[in-house]
Formats: structure tokens, C-alpha cells, sequence
């Protein structure tokens, strides 16, 4: 591998770890909320928030786990919890 790649690489996986630490963060502040407030909006935004941990943990340790199992179907599904995390932000700000 050229060093490009292997940065390249690395910044995947740094970038991830911070998505997940993150939304995983958001999530225990918003369900909080949720349990405090019992506002359904909230509800969505804390799976929303899940959702996007997921993500950023399945990306995280599909490289150390690459070697143990095949993750090629994690990677190309794992954009998904994207996708949902997404609708779910739209359905919490859509609804009254």
C-alpha cells in the first residue's frame, strides 16, 4: 500500500471512532430527554442518533475484524443506518 492509502485508511477509521463516540453521546442525552420529557420527537432523535453509532462502530471495527470474518456485506450495508438515521431526524422535525 502506498502511505496515501494507509492514511487514507486511517482517517476512515479515526473519523469513525469520533462518529461513534459522538452519536453515542447524543443518543444517551437524548433518550434522557426523552425519559424526561416523554416527547416522541425525542424518541426518534435518540434512535436517529443510534443509528448513526451503529454506523460508526460497524466501520470502526470492520478493519481489525476483516481478517476473522468476511465484512464486505457490513461495509456495503452499514450506509443504510445513514439512511434511517436520517428519515428519523425528518419524521422528529415533520411532526407535531
Amino acid at each position: 500500500m502506498t502511505p496515501l492509502l494507509d492514511l487514507a485508511g486511517d482517517l476512515e477509521v479515526v473519523s469513525s471512532l469520533a462518529i461513534f463516540l459522538l452519536a453515542s453521546v447524543l443518543a444517551v442525552l437524548s433518550g434522557l430527554a426523552w425519559r424526561r420529557e416523554r416527547d416522541r420527537r425525542m424518541l426518534f432523535v435518540t434512535v436517529a442518533y443510534v443509528s448513526f453509532a451503529l454506523r460508526g462502530l460497524f466501520v470502526f471495527v470492520e478493519e481489525p475484524l476483516a481478517h476473522l470474518l468476511n465484512t464486505e456485506l457490513l461495509e456495503h450495508a452499514s450506509p443504510f443506518l445513514v439512511v434511517v438515521g436520517l428519515l428519523l431526524f425528518f419524521v422528529a422535525v415533520s411532526r407535531r
